[in-house]
């Protein structure tokens, strides 16, 4: 396989909030965001359309806030303007390195970012520009994972790439459990069944329905957005039978 073909036409990148944060746990860490940034560069030069969903839990968590006693959909609302705040950082830094970036986001604030238009995000990627969108889905007591699920079928991605700590899904935290084993290959129902933390449930069966594969990697190993998207078998594919 010709290592600089792409398997994929177009993606949905979906990065948690506390990626952007490195070591330090809490903001975003500039060197962090310039490489992921560096790393999208790289993909788009393939000729691959690039979409994003970045989460807000190094800005604020509105589940944790919720259980500290806040309203759940007030907290929820402040976790969707925290990962507005991440896509406007990774817009800059991708516009840094030379790409062409477009934020759309479900809460509407026009000075700041595009209000999410469907078609308008398809016209965006077909120039080539990179299409992140902020907001989650817009409503309360729904989750990134959610989001990046709903907006890779509204675009019709082809692979929803989700970035995380560790190299795949395991059967328990490697990071607590020396024994756990990781799973190379995945279907819905498994993930499901056993309360796998690849994506949240509704997440999952969103993409269970129609069919949408989800590949989990490790976001911190250089070049591995490029190598997923170039058919590298790394992480953990889930799919249908």
């Amino acid at each position: 396989m010709d290592a600089q073909k792409p398997v994929y036409k177009r993606i949905l990148l979906k990065l948690s909030g506390e990626a952007l944060a490195g070591n330090q746990g809490l903001g975003i860490d500039p060197q962090v965001i310039s490489g992921i940034a560096s790393e999208i560069r790289d993909v788009i030069s393939l000729g691959v359309q690039v979409a994003v969903v970045i989460g807000g839990g190094n800005i604020f968590r509105g589940m944790a806030a919720a259980a500290g006693g806040m309203d759940r959909a007030g907290a929820d609302y402040m976790g969707m303007l925290a990962t507005i705040m991440n896509s406007l950082a990774l817009q800059d830094a991708l516009e840094q390195v030379g790409v062409a970036t477009r934020v759309q986001t479900a809460i509407e604030m026009r000075e700041v970012a595009e209000p999410y238009i469907r078609r308008r995000a398809i016209r965006h990627l077909e120039k080539g520009r990179v299409v992140i969108f902020g907001g989650g889905t817009g409503n309360p007591y729904f989750t990134t994972d959610t989001a990046a699920s709903l907006r890779a079928m509204e675009i019709g991605a082809d692979v929803i790439l989700k970035a995380t700590k560790v190299d795949g899904v395991y059967s328990a935290d490697p990071c607590q459990d020396k024994d756990a084993v990781k799973f190379e290959r995945l279907n819905y129902l498994d993930v499901l069944k056993k309360g796998l933390k690849v994506m949240d449930a509704t997440a999952t069966s969103l993409c269970m329905d129609n069919d949408l594969p989800i590949v989990v990697f490790q976001l911190s190993r250089p070049g591995n957005i490029k190598k997923v998207v170039t058919g590298e078998a790394i992480g953990t594919i889930v799919k249908g039978e």
